[in-house]
């Protein structure tokens, strides 16, 4: 493969100056098109869709041979693109699947450091700053234009069917519909590329092993019909916000942060204890020590191995919403009626996401202390993946892709987030190879405030998944 000349189509549609790929990213990231979940009035304000047509007018003027991309929609669900790039010999290398997604998380305006914004993008340090750029509005740009670079070089490669949904921030509701209408279009591909992944750090390819699975939902406590003046009734009446940090223990332990319920747990293949010493061993303390922690704060242990291994293998409670207790400048001397909180629960590969949350429901509705009202609403329950065996084909041809545009072999990481699509398709497509990648590293903060787009990994993943679609096709061609 000409890996010069990979490099230079590449990296000059990603330049600012000489290519349009940054000019996209700052339209795009300039569109508060949340998805669904967060929107729920995404239909009439039409934002999904103006960015969804932003891209797709991108994608239909790149020059590709054999090349149609169009705009899927199905009655009340979020649009799709769906592109095919025919494969150079028909189809005697199989079909690759790309995937992506275009909805946005939640913009938190107010936590963003001065003179950033998520809707106001900002190049500063080789940084494109901004929601969405990152995760995953890049996407797109990475899949077709890996296929232009090769076949500007009249390099072979295989057909090319290219998703970007817009609800994978809400979990993915509508891509099962989509799958199941396109079943015939796409065919079964051999070899599934998701560009909505993340990277250790931004010195070589990552390739993400793992994806743990997510319960999400509200836990109510609720004591009082109307709120009581504190002095005259507490010690009386029992506190909401106590009965919800009983309910909290019966999860996780408060001192070590473990999860009582066993049913959330499992086994950590052996095999992924290894590559996570080899992780471990790349990344070193920079696995936290590029956290913004305050000054002081400490993680759970300062042993590397446990700390990959809590986020990837380990299932974890966040606290990530809160409801029924008023801000500090209003706040009276008043015993309030209720707590809610939002949990979002990550649990390993492997665990039945359907089955945990019920395990989980029942220890938080049991015998309720004091007999107060509590309920748990389980509004999501995705479970996680675990990437199959890697073909010695696929694992070549991610080091020599890794080895050409970033000067270091490709390393294997497991992501403690979610990306629902991966468990379908693996379940779809269990022949299929995964090549599982992505942009978000240290410090670039997917649906927090400031985060950002680096803009030379997006380059050098581009031209490293071109490498990978000439090799495969070289391993598939018959």
């Amino acid at each position: 493969m000409a890996t010069e000349a990979t490099r230079e189509h590449v990296f000059k549609a990603w330049d600012e100056n000489t290519g349009d790929v940054i000019q996209l990213m700052k339209d795009y990231i300039s569109i508060p098109n949340l998805s669904p979940m967060f929107d729920t009035k995404w239909q009439e304000n039409g934002l999904i869709d103006q960015a969804t047509e932003l891209l797709a007018n991108w994608g239909k003027k790149r020059d590709l041979k054999g090349f149609a991309l169009e705009i899927i929609k199905l009655d009340g669900m979020t649009p799709v693109i769906f592109a095919t790039v025919d494969g150079t010999n028909g189809n005697d290398a199989g079909t690759i699947l790309m995937y992506g997604h275009l909805d946005k998380q939640p913009p938190l305006t107010e936590a963003w450091d001065e003179g950033l914004h998520p809707y106001k993008p900002v190049i500063k340090d080789g940084k494109l700053y901004g929601r969405g750029g990152a995760d995953d509005g890049y996407a797109i740009c990475a899949a077709l234009l890996s296929v232009e670079a090769l076949q500007k070089q009249n390099i072979p490669h295989a057909r090319v069917v290219i998703i970007i949904e817009a609800s994978e921030e809400s979990g993915s509701p509508h891509l099962p519909k989509y799958m199941e209408h396109l079943e015939d279009r796409i065919g079964t591909p051999n070899l599934i590329v998701c560009l909505d992944s993340g990277c250790g750090n931004y010195e070589q390819f990552w390739i993400t092993t793992s994806l743990r699975g997510l319960i999400a939902g509200d836990l109510t406590v609720k004591v009082l019909d109307q709120a009581l003046h504190s002095g005259a009734f507490s010690g009386l009446v029992p506190s909401s916000f106590r009965i919800m940090r009983q309910l909290l223990e019966r999860l996780e332990d408060v001192n070590t942060g473990r999860v009582k319920v066993e049913a959330l747990h499992r086994e950590i293949p052996q095999q992924r204890i290894d590559q996570t010493k080899s992780c471990a061993q790349s990344l070193g303390k920079a696995i936290y020590t590029d956290l913004p922690m305050v000054k002081g704060c400490k993680p759970v242990t300062e042993d590397l191995v446990e700390l990959l291994l809590n986020k990837t293998w380990r299932p974890t409670l966040c606290v990530t919403g809160v409801e029924g207790i008023p801000p500090l400048s209003t706040a009276g001397n008043v015993l309030r009626t209720h707590t809610a909180l939002k949990l979002s629960i990550r649990i390993p590969p492997g665990v039945d996401a359907e089955a945990a949350g019920e395990a989980v429901k029942k220890v938080l509705l049991a015998d309720p202390p004091y007999g107060a009202e509590v309920s748990f609403n389980l509004e999501k329950s995705a479970s996680g993946w675990e990437s199959p065996a890697l073909a010695d084909w696929l694992g070549d041809a991610m080091n020599k892709g890794s080895n050409y545009f970033f000067n270091k072999p490709a390393n294997y990481i497991g992501e403690g987030g979610s990306i629902p699509f991966m468990g379908m398709l693996g379940a779809k497509y269990p022949q299929a190879q995964f090549a599982i990648t992505g942009v978000l590293g240290p410090s670039s903060n997917a649906h927090g405030p400031n985060e950002f787009l680096h803009i030379d990994q997006g380059k050098k993943v581009t031209a490293t998944v071109a490498s990978i679609l000439a090799d495969h096709y070289n391993h598939f061609k018959k």
